[in-house]
């Protein structure tokens, strides 16, 4: 398999340089040279394979000839030591839960999965290579877990300060090793920008080999496509109007699902739902892209005025509104609605939702209106636990602390500030 830049101009590369590169020097995404088939038999027999299995049929495509057969299987048997329950919540409702692995959130399975990759690929080498990533919330923690201790990988993490819960800020500043975290005076946006301008910094190019540990990079986006594999495999006989309902924030988790749509699987349609931050369910609305400056919510990993991935989305439908609007539906809600949609979850089924999982449950449940014979998956993407303060004072529980979670509760904060790209820059090098 190749990968090429979206922009265009520049050489198509190995799942392996993209995956060093994380982003092409002509600044574009890359993306796969074509979206490989899965026979009619593989979801026909779905239900009778196992975890790994689904996995590594639908991954294998992607990174031949790096990654051969039995180190690709090592690889996911790392990844994937973690359920993915679908858990129905009323009729025709269903939530998909991907906050079982070490970080509690969705983000575990493409860091892990990148840093496996990564280790791999320098393994027998005394090169290094520098992991830049920005978070709004839980990719650092999930980022600085999958790549703690990996061999020959130094990893530096941008965060906004302020605009990240405590949970989530000790799980990407308290690990120490190869992990540094530098706390930033602004929004997502402003970590991301500069995350992205140090890409294709000459000087910075010159002396350190730097990647991203963000969803533009393949090996972080790519396998979130195995979420909607697994939830198909449970929800199979459900319906034949199955949807999924993605809170949706810089749009590589539900853009991965497409690509499992392209890959053959039976879907009726997607749904990115958001919060204030509405770029995307503005652009369905009007046809006009318009990006903005990001606002702070109660669901801070969709804090994203100018996703990364659509982009990817866009050009996966070849830049055909029309055919787009077929497959996606959007919408946005504000943090009151977040709220509400938390009480009325847990009032009528004892579940307990965090911020991102309600603002899919209500995509879905704006979708349902219009279309009540279908069966809708919201997913859940992180445990609520990680938004303790909103959960609690909205529902007026007290929630238990997973095991995960108290491991860092005790542990000392360690960051740096900085509030320009020039402090990035010299820190960088620095290091």
């Amino acid at each position: 398999m190749k990968f090429y830049s979206l922009n265009k101009q520049a050489p198509e590369v190995s799942f392996k340089e993209a995956v060093i590169r994380g982003i092409a020097p002509d600044k574009g995404l890359y993306f796969p040279e074509y979206i490989p088939q899965l026979p009619e038999a593989f979801f026909e027999t779905i239900d009778q394979k196992d975890s790994l299995t689904i996995a590594y049929e639908a991954m294998k495509p992607f990174v031949q000839p790096d990654i051969p057969d039995e180190a690709l299987k090592d690889i996911l048997r790392g990844v994937l030591d973690f359920d993915f329950p679908l858990v129905e919540i009323e009729e025709k409702v269903s939530a998909l839960e991907l906050f079982h692995g070490p970080t509690m959130a969705f983000k575990d399975v493409g860091a892990r999965f990148m840093a496996r990759c990564l280790g791999y690929f320098f393994k027998d080498s005394e090169a290094s290579v520098t992991v830049l990533v920005a978070t709004s919330g839980d990719t650092g923690g999930a980022v600085a877990n999958g790549f703690l201790g990996v061999k020959g990988v130094n990893v530096v993490i941008l965060y906004p300060d302020g605009k990240v819960s405590d949970i989530q800020e000790r799980q990407l500043t308290t690990l120490g090793q190869n992990i540094s975290a530098l706390r930033v005076d602004g929004t997502f946006d402003d970590c991301q920008d500069m995350v992205k301008r140090a890409f294709l910094d000459e000087d910075l190019r010159k002396n350190l080999q730097l990647t991203s540990a963000n969803s533009i990079n393949v090996a972080r986006w790519l396998p979130q496509l195995l979420y909607y594999l697994f939830a198909y495999k449970n929800a199979k006989t459900k319906s034949s109007k199955l949807v999924f309902s993605v809170p949706s924030g810089n749009f590589g988790n539900i853009c991965a699902g497409m690509v499992a749509r392209r890959m053959g699987m039976p879907c009726d349609q997607f749904i990115a739902a958001t919060n204030i931050n509405d770029t995307v369910p503005e652009f369905m609305r009007t046809k006009a892209y318009r990006p903005k400056p990001s606002s702070q919510t109660i669901s801070n990993a969709m804090d994203v005025g100018d996703p990364s991935n659509f982009v990817r989305i866009r050009h996966l439908y070849n830049d055909s509104f029309d055919a787009l609007e077929k497959e996606l539906s959007s919408y946005a809600f504000t943090d009151d609605m977040t709220r509400n949609a938390i009480a009325e979850i847990h009032a009528n089924s004892a579940y307990i939702a965090d911020p991102h999982g309600a603002v899919g449950y209500l995509g879905l449940k704006a979708y349902q209106k219009e279309h009540p014979d279908s069966y809708g998956i919201f997913l859940e993407t992180a445990h609520p636990v990680k938004f303790i303060d909103v959960v609690e004072n909205t529902l007026g529980v007290k929630l238990e602390i997973p095991v995960q979670i108290k491991q860092v509760m005790g542990k000392e904060k360690h960051s740096e500030p900085i509030s320009s790209y020039d402090q990035l820059k010299t820190y960088l090098l620095r290091r």
